[in-house]
């Protein structure tokens, strides 16, 4: 597991109505080395609201379809969640991915 790949998560909560929804993994690749059983994520969705927290992805990434990366919703899911491996992030998307963490966690550059 690495840091922005793409995972398809089945029952991802209660309050999803979805049968499934993608996540990316945003933790450091130290914590997903780790021992530790969780990892921080962020959801994808298929609408786009073009907030500067969100990054549009699709085909590209594993997708059948155009969806975003919505960095204020972020989560934490087990490792043993994230089987079902969809895709990665190129470079370029990344980094428009660190840069919608850093506004949505309001940190400075």
């Amino acid at each position: 597991m690495k840091r922005g790949e793409l995972y398809r998560v089945v029952h991802p909560s209660a309050r999803d109505p979805r049968k499934y929804r993608v996540f990316v993994v945003v933790s450091r690749q130290v914590l997903i080395d780790s021992r530790f059983s969780t990892v921080i994520c962020a959801p994808a969705y298929s609408t786009h609201d073009g907030l500067s927290t969100q990054v549009r992805i699709g085909v590209e990434e594993g997708l059948k379809h155009d969806s975003s990366i919505h960095c204020d919703e972020l989560v934490s899911l087990p490792k043993s969640a994230l089987t079902n491996y969809v895709g990665a992030l190129s470079l370029a998307k990344t980094e428009a991915l660190n840069q919608a963490l850093r506004i949505a966690l309001d940190i400075s550059e």
